[in-house]
């Protein structure tokens, strides 16, 4: 304040301005919700499977939930640095003409592509689906894999 006066620069509110564009994204999202009735809103992030990826010096792991798939329902491929997994879930209704209160478990196909760091070794991929959670095991190809240099 006291700078503003000594050297006779204006005095404009920086966070008035700053908070009047605030109300209007409020109000902007009041409308835009109003328009769509929060109908439009999902739980999740809406991807089927969910997986993680981790890595280890020689391996990369991924793991990914697929309550409900059976092996047979999956497929597996590897190809350079990408690994896809795609398959089919089923969910069986009791009834044919039961009416749904509430459906957050949704039946179909799926794919999903995962980007790898590295080339991979495809012939030693292995992959088990014990209890609902996918653990593949994907060999990294070896001039991927870290090195230790000596010193001389």
């Amino acid at each position: 304040m006291i700078y503003r006066r000594m050297f006779g620069l204006p005095d404009w509110q920086l966070r008035d301005r700053f908070h009047e564009l605030e109300q209007m994204r409020r109000q902007m999202d009041r409308l835009f919700g109003a328009l769509t009735d929060g109908s439009t809103k999902k739980t999740g992030s809406g991807v089927f499977p969910a997986i993680n990826l981790t890595e280890s010096m020689d391996n990369y792991y991924l793991r990914a939930e697929l309550s409900g798939v059976k092996a047979e329902d999956l497929d597996i491929q590897t190809t350079g640095k990408n690994i896809s997994i795609s398959g089919e879930r089923k969910i069986f209704d009791v009834e044919s003409n039961a009416k749904y209160r509430r459906r957050e478990r949704d039946a179909g196909k799926f794919s999903r592509i995962v980007g790898l760091p590295d080339y991979v070794d495809s012939d030693a991929v292995e992959a088990s689906l014990i209890n609902g959670i996918l653990t593949v095991v994907i060999p990294k190809k070896e001039n991927a894999k870290p090195r230790q240099i000596s010193i001389k």
